[in-house]
């Protein structure tokens, strides 16, 4: 348990320290752009480009305590050559001198090519893409991936997904593990102990940006990123740990409060976050336009939610009344209201929630569920239903994570009775590397649960979806063996949804 105290000394020790190195330039030698580049929050006429300079990245990131200037090119052509943008931005120190730098006055659907530069040393060549003019109907490929405990597998998916190069990656969350490392027998190990002060976030994001697979996937595609729970804390939920008794109130704000500054320091995210406060939160959901073709809604179902109910035990305990008190909620209100203005206004032919937990309801053998997904909180998933039902709403369908298996679903109309006509469409990825031991207790409770129409089992992957005006095809790529450096990549499933349709085709 860490103490208020000792927080504040651990995390502001970083910066006593590092004001004692004079200058870059007298700095040991060491590549400032070790944690690659990255570009995110493609909109028409704009994208936000990223990289951290961090010559020692597992030891605070190595950079003087001073803000430093980076240069910043765009061109139309990999080789650099034909120049659209020469810029000087700046690294802020109190940023642990990450760069988010917003590109504008870009082409529409256009193919653009980035990188940064730092005295004599270059970053990698990044690739990115705008969004389609708002009038296109030009079709869109999207990856969607979550959870990357980087002990228990290779990134083997992210070497797939940076071939395949598509137009937008969605990550749903779980992009770092807090816990300390594991035992020798996991494929590698995290550097540190359980993350818990600024400095501690700061260096696991390192480790694991460290990766050259999830490099260059960062590196090939733009990105939509939201977390889920373990970029803090397992099953948090609003301002309460997954064990009170653990931490107090006040560490855990605390503790929140350095993950989500880290956690922005680590991303392309276009809005820069206040956190003035203990109470203050980190600004992830919003709607991004793909044309007139898709139009996505990126959710957070963790910053604002109701702590779970009954048991966070798996599965928990047999129903519990509790679950369907009206007051719980996953979003909080505002996003809510943020929801159901986007399925209102219905501008895209297709809509696409994408957000952190399996939304339809998964029932387990004597009627338990898992109270940690959107089945813990009952009325507000019902609502939601029902908003999906309307007959207006044109081509919804849900992207998920969390779970560790990949898993296709039919939202039926009525969930008592799962073979009911389907409102919507989920696709539930599998994770990048985090295992799934509760494999075995999805494969018993498949029987109860018709309105799945595909199921991983225990393996690795990501979904990569290319959508229409006629169909959205999901192609579940699964890694042979994610502790296999050379594992191979395949599509073991492949979905439709027919524009026009609730619900995956047969």
């Amino acid at each position: 348990m860490i103490k208020r105290r000792q927080f504040l000394l651990t995390s502001t020790g970083l910066l006593v320290a590092s004001r004692a190195i004079p200058s870059w330039g007298a700095q040991a030698p060491g590549n400032p752009f070790s944690l690659g580049v990255a570009s995110g929050s493609p909109r028409p006429h704009s994208v936000v480009l990223w990289t951290r300079l961090a010559p020692d990245p597992m030891n605070g990131g190595g950079m003087p305590m001073e803000d430093v200037e980076v240069r910043v090119r765009i061109c139309r052509d990999e080789q650099m050559r034909d120049q659209v943008l020469d810029r000087q931005v700046i690294a802020p120190a109190e940023d642990a001198h990450s760069v988010h730098y917003l590109a504008t006055g870009l082409q529409p659907g256009t193919e653009y090519f980035y990188r940064f530069y730092l005295g004599d040393d270059a970053s990698v060549i990044g690739r990115t893409r705008t969004a389609p003019a708002l009038d296109s109907d030009e079709p869109l490929t999207v990856a969607v991936a979550s959870c990357q405990h980087l002990e228990t597998g290779l990134y083997t998916a992210y070497r797939d997904m940076a071939e395949q190069r598509p137009d937008l990656v969605i990550h749903l969350g779980d992009y770092i593990y807090e816990y300390g490392p594991g035992d020798s027998s996991r494929v590698r190990q995290h550097i540190g102990q359980e993350t818990r002060t600024l400095l501690d976030y700061r260096n696991r994001y390192a480790q694991y940006k460290s990766d050259p697979h999830l490099q260059a996937a960062h590196a090939a595609s733009p990105w939509l990123l939201s977390l889920d729970d373990h970029e803090i804390d397992n099953n948090w939920a609003g301002y309460t740990p997954e064990d009170p008794d653990s931490q107090t109130e006040l560490e855990f704000r605390v503790r929140r409060w350095a993950a989500l500054k880290a956690y922005y320091e680590h991303m392309p995210l276009e809005r820069r976050p206040s956190l003035a406060g203990l109470d203050s939160s980190l600004p992830l959901y919003d709607t991004y336009d793909f044309g007139r073709q898709v139009r996505i809604l990126l959710m957070d179902t963790r910053q604002y939610r109701s702590d779970q109910v009954c048991s966070q035990a798996f599965p928990s305990a047999p129903e519990c009344e509790a679950r369907q008190n009206e007051n719980l909620t996953m979003t909080g209100r505002d996003q809510e209201q943020f929801l159901l203005r986007f399925l209102t206004e219905n501008r895209a032919r297709w809509q696409l929630l994408a957000q952190q937990t399996w939304f339809t309801r998964f029932r387990y053998p004597g009627n338990e569920y898992n109270m940690d997904q959107w089945d813990g909180y009952a009325s507000q998933q019902a609502r939601i239903r029902d908003w999906l039902a309307a007959p207006e709403l044109s081509n919804p369908v849900i992207l998920s994570g969390d779970w560790h298996c990949g898993c296709a679903m039919d939202v039926p109309t009525d969930f008592d009775d799962p073979e009911s006509p389907p409102v919507a469409a989920e696709l539930a990825t599998t994770s990048i590397s985090s295992r799934c031991p509760w494999a075995s207790a999805v494969a018993r409770a498949l029987a109860e649960n018709p309105q799945v129409r595909y199921w991983s089992d225990d393996r690795r992957g990501y979904v990569l979806c290319r959508i229409d005006s006629s169909q959205l095809q999901a192609d579940y790529r699964l890694v042979s063996d994610p502790r296999l450096p050379d594992a191979s990549v395949s599509t073991d499933g492949l979905l439709v949804v027919e524009s026009g349709s609730r619900g995956f085709a047969a």
